[in-house]
């Protein structure tokens, strides 16, 4: 299979997830088994396969340990899309994590869309805007409730 086509699937795969997420939140299927477990469980099947066939062919000055050494491993095609799909399955995963932790909360669903889609384009800023959606959910909830 051809890399385009690898970063297609895995692409497809983890729309299919978001908009579980987003349009069917209280879905079961969705909240439980697709968004959390199998599409990033799929994806990450494609990862290891990626890394532990490429990884080898990185460039000896490729490496983790500093921005150029991962830059220079991501000039290996390869090892670039493994490194997206990284993503791919990782921001699932945290969006899942955040509709189950809204309805833990009550947080609205319509307060969450927002965070959802910041995961999905921005990863740790999506994250980081739900937990600022969060405590001011609860900050409103105290108000609420010293008012009452």
């Amino acid at each position: 299979m051809h890399t385009e086509q690898i970063f297609s699937l895995c692409g497809a795969l983890a729309m299919l997830g978001w908009a579980g997420l987003i349009l069917a939140p209280g879905w079961r299927v969705t909240r439980d088994w697709l968004a959390p477990v199998v599409a990033p469980l799929m994806i990450s099947v494609v990862y290891a396969w990626l890394m532990l066939t490429y990884l080898d062919h990185a460039p000896a000055d490729g490496g983790f340990g500093s921005l150029a050494a991962v830059s220079a491993l991501f000039s290996v095609p390869e090892l670039l899309l493994a490194g997206w799909i990284h993503y791919l399955a990782f921001d699932l995963f945290v969006g899942a994590w955040e509709v189950r932790d809204a309805r833990t909360n009550r947080i609205p669903h319509l307060l969450l869309i927002p965070c959802l889609l910041a995961t999905f384009m921005a990863g740790p800023a999506g994250l980081l805007l739900y937990w600022l959606v969060k405590g001011a959910v609860r900050v409103f909830r105290q108000y609420q409730t010293a008012e009452a």
